[in-house]
């Protein structure tokens, strides 16, 4: 690039490239950096390599030397030494929070509590007795017990029961339908009872939970002049034939109710 350079001499180029002269050639490499501290500053204008001169601590720039307090570090105090933060938080002794002060670091650091020979921490919820009827709370060394609520029931009072060992009350399971009620007619069927509601082709049953299940019959049998019977659902084919209003038995003959010369037989076919 117009300029000469001695044999085995090394120079940077714009874009962090570092090149040397050998035998006439020149040879070039992005440059390495070796970075070690853990929060160096970004390199300097011109320069390729960042900085342990400083520090970069969430975004901020931090001189050498300098003592400062992040952004949520709770009364946490940092320094920036060779590029590296170190931080360390205050170590405060147990004590209780009547009115803890944001000044104050240490004015809020609840002890524990001591309560029938076991060690609770601040905040910490446990039974009273092993049973689940009573919550306690440990607050700035103090326990707070009470009793655990119970769940709304939505049963009436005479289906709600209390079991042994229990703390709240349940609802009993309603006792198990006797028969089916039937709002429309006033008749009560046990369970098992087959009846028919009044179409002699539909058969109802009582189940076991109190609902009534009905099914029709599908006559499957069919004739052109069958006898129909009252209360039975099919009409039967093979007792005799109905004609014109009249019942014939098989292999009967009669003259025709249109044309007196015609002589009928009623066959079962």
């Amino acid at each position: 690039q117009g300029i000469s350079r001695e044999p085995g001499s090394r120079w940077t180029e714009p874009g962090c490239q570092s090149c040397t002269c050998q035998g006439g050639r020149v040879l070039c490499d992005t440059v390495s950096c070796s970075v070690p501290c853990s929060h160096p500053l970004p390199a300097p204008a011109g320069g390729c390599c960042p900085t342990c001169t400083g520090c970069l601590h969430e975004g901020v720039a931090r001189a050498e030397g300098d003592v400062f307090s992040p952004s949520d570090g709770n009364c946490t105090v940092c320094v920036c030494l060779a590029g590296n933060v170190s931080c360390l938080s205050p170590e405060c002794p147990p004590g209780s929070c009547p009115s803890p002060s944001p000044a104050d670091c240490c004015s809020c650091n609840p002890e524990k509590c001591n309560f029938r020979g076991r060690t609770y921490v601040h905040g910490a919820r446990f039974s009273l007795d092993g049973d689940d009827c009573t919550t306690c709370v440990c607050q700035g060394g103090e326990v707070e017990c009470s009793f655990t609520p119970c769940p709304m029931l939505d049963c009436p009072q005479h289906q709600r029961h209390l079991g042994p060992g229990q703390c709240c009350s349940t609802c009993r399971d309603p006792p198990a339908p006797a028969g089916c009620f039937l709002d429309d007619n006033g008749v009560e069927f046990p369970v098992g009872q087959i009846w028919s509601p009044g179409d002699p082709c539909e058969l109802c049953i009582c189940q076991a939970d109190g609902s009534v299940s009905c099914q029709r019959t599908d006559c499957v049998e069919t004739c052109p002049y069958p006898i129909r019977i009252p209360g039975q659902c099919c009409p039967d084919c093979s007792a005799g034939c109905t004609y014109m209003g009249r019942i014939f038995s098989n292999n009967e003959t009669f003259p025709s109710a249109l044309d007196p010369c015609l002589s009928c037989i009623c066959l079962v076919r």
